[in-house]
């Protein structure tokens, strides 16, 4: 996708931010809710702004990479586009692939097969095949991108030292006095050792060499979104045996993590948020958290909802009956109370008594260790006679928040009976 296209993906973007501004400002303006027409009018188009905040995304990461890959070439090197060697190099590679000599990934514990349809089949094609697959979209996963990402190369683990206890302030004293000694500065360590995460198919030769499409990057592709999703979900909620510890997984000494000490109840009836005198504003509950959390994490904060959750976030006013959601105009983002917003679907989604229902964090306060970012092991022999070809995709990583002070977490209390 060209900038140019990206540049208009933007200027739609915006376009619908001033229109969901204009109907919330409109009830506003009235001293009105929004009627369930406006309501649907904005949900429907914040739902399409969405949309395009993800294409958006997606297609600046597909124009970032494929400079970043261009320009680590030498001017002179063959495999740069319209090089002497691209065609040639194209050609080879497609035969590796229908070879089935290359390192590839997969993500069903099953083989996909030339005979039947619907494990491969469907990609054997007797009449003319549109080389293009469809499928529903993928989902995001933000938190590796926020989050502090280090590498083991050696080591089994990782240690990180931490400030357990800290100086008094200095005290005022004379121009020859030291003041009093104090031995009060105290260190700890948090641990992160990477656990393994794998994955295997097996794929016929048959279908190799006879698919139009390549089942092999199809597989590859779908393994590693796979791997991916396994850690966001541990990312949100795991609970730290053999797996990494969550963000919304309560914390302890032993575990480390976040506490319930950063937990922070907003006013809900088990379904949506409460926005009155008599049960509470849970306004106030998002202000509160925002000023919880220390000016100094403000800057990189991110608000962590499940979009369903969001969906209700947006409905949110204040005491003065104004919303506390905002439409970020042109490259800006939308925000919370001035602060932006990241969503994840293996975030929590109910809003029961006593659910966790996102957060706000500096996410660069949780760590996440790699060992093996993403590895595969072609398996030529053990399945040679069923005449399959194995793949097993392999990671190791842990995870944890590192601290947590810079984490502000949100608790559904129900207070309607």
């Amino acid at each position: 996708m060209t900038t140019l296209k990206i540049r208009e993906l933007k200027a739609q973007r915006s376009k619908l931010g001033k229109e969901a501004t204009a109907i919330m400002q409109a009830a506003t303006d009235a001293s009105r809710a929004m009627t369930p027409d406006e309501e649907t009018k904005f949900d429907s188009i914040m739902d399409e702004r969405d949309k395009l905040d993800a294409t958006i995304e997606r297609a600046e990461r597909l124009l970032e990479d494929d400079r970043r890959s261009v320009d680590d070439l030498p001017d002179d090197d063959p495999n740069r586009p319209g090089g002497r060697g691209a065609e040639e190099r194209m050609d080879a590679w497609n035969a590796y692939l229908r070879n089935g000599r290359s390192a590839l990934s997969a993500t069903q514990a099953r083989a996909l097969n030339a005979g039947n349809d619907p494990e491969g089949g469907f990609l054997v094609a007797p009449e003319q095949f549109v080389q293009q697959l469809l499928a529903n979209v993928d989902d995001m996963m933000p938190i590796r991108g926020l989050a502090t990402v280090q590498r083991l190369t050696m080591a089994e683990s990782l240690g990180i030292p931490t400030r357990d206890a800290d100086l008094d302030d200095a005290t005022w004293t004379s121009e020859v006095a030291t003041g009093n000694q104090d031995d009060a500065l105290r260190f700890g360590k948090r641990e992160l050792r990477p656990h393994p995460l794998a994955k295997r198919v097996k794929i016929s030769r048959t279908l190799l060499r006879k698919a139009t499409m390549s089942p092999e990057a199809i597989v590859r592709e779908r393994m590693a979104y796979r791997h991916g999703t396994a850690q966001e979900n541990a990312f949100m909620t795991g609970d730290g045996n053999q797996k990494p510890l969550g963000l919304f997984t309560p914390g302890n000494a032993e575990l480390g993590g976040i506490t319930t000490s950063r937990d922070l109840d907003v006013p809900t009836d088990g379904t949506n948020f409460v926005h009155n005198s008599t049960d509470g504003f849970a306004a106030d509950a998002l202000i509160d958290a925002k000023y919880t959390l220390k000016s100094q994490y403000h800057r990189r904060a991110r608000w962590l909802f499940h979009r369903l959750v969001l969906a209700e976030v947006r409905k949110i006013k204040d005491a003065n009956d104004q919303y506390i959601w905002k439409a970020g105009l042109g490259d800006q983002p939308d925000t919370i109370l001035e602060i932006p917003y990241v969503l994840s679907e293996f975030a929590p989604s109910t809003m029961a008594d006593n659910d966790y229902i996102g957060m706000l964090g500096d996410f660069s306060f949780y760590w996440i260790v790699d060992a093996l970012q993403f590895e595969i092991q072609r398996l030529v022999e053990l399945y040679a006679e069923a005449n399959q070809v194995g793949f097993i995709g392999r990671a190791e990583a842990d995870a944890m928040p590192v601290l947590e002070e810079p984490f502000v977490r949100l608790q559904s209390n129900d207070t309607v009976a």
